[in-house]
């Protein structure tokens, strides 16, 4: 397998379902388009990593390799006056803050859509595409319990500026659906869909 992600976790869930694989990714353009919903951003997001790994892929990898599988992963906050809000990645240690406060005694989502596309003879069709989506709720947090954890640096090169398999755990009073989801990559839902592919 191709890993078309340069996340750690994304790989240690893989290589925790003894799938063997390699990473190559490629980089796009991850910037929302006007008035894009969070479904259609992911749709776009996962098939644009799809084509970027296809077309840069070694031939040496596009040999070794039976398939692709690329991911991303949204936070979204519900806002009733604002409606929904992404939450990407902060630029800074007071946005990782601020994302923090308005997760903080709230319920938002975590999307994370995969893609899985065998490789040929130099091209790669998409053979399953999926969202997987989890309900994960926060306690309260004090502004100097979200500032602290943002200066920690854990969140900062994750959406909604926070890992949930890191300190961030603490502030996690109910998760509702797939964990591995939250982190990244939904375990079972990609099982499932390698096995009746017959990659697993």
């Amino acid at each position: 397998m191709v890993l078309g992600s340069q996340s750690p976790r994304r790989s240690e869930i893989l290589a925790s379902l003894r799938v063997p694989h390699v990473v190559f990714a490629a980089p796009i353009d991850e910037a929302a388009l006007l008035g894009e919903t969070p479904a259609s951003y992911l749709v776009r997001i996962v098939e644009a990593k799809l084509a970027a790994v296809r077309a840069t892929l070694p031939a040496e990898l596009r040999g070794r390799a039976r398939a692709v599988l690329v991911a991303d992963t949204s936070v979204i906050l519900h806002d009733p006056a604002m409606g929904e809000l992404v939450l990407g990645k902060p630029e800074s240690t007071v946005d990782a803050a601020l994302m923090m406060m308005r997760l903080a005694g709230d319920t938002h989502e975590v999307h994370t859509r995969f893609a899985v596309a065998l490789i040929g003879t130099g091209a790669t069709a998409t053979i399953h595409d999926e969202t997987v989506k989890t309900r994960v709720t926060f306690r309260p947090v004090s502004r100097a319990r979200a500032l602290a954890y943002a200066e920690s640096g854990e969140g900062m090169d994750k959406a909604g500026g926070y890992a949930v398999q890191g300190m961030a755990a603490a502030f996690v009073s109910r998760i509702d659906g797939s964990y591995s989801n939250v982190v990244g990559l939904p375990a079972c839902e990609l099982s499932l869909a390698l096995e009746k592919l017959g990659l697993m």
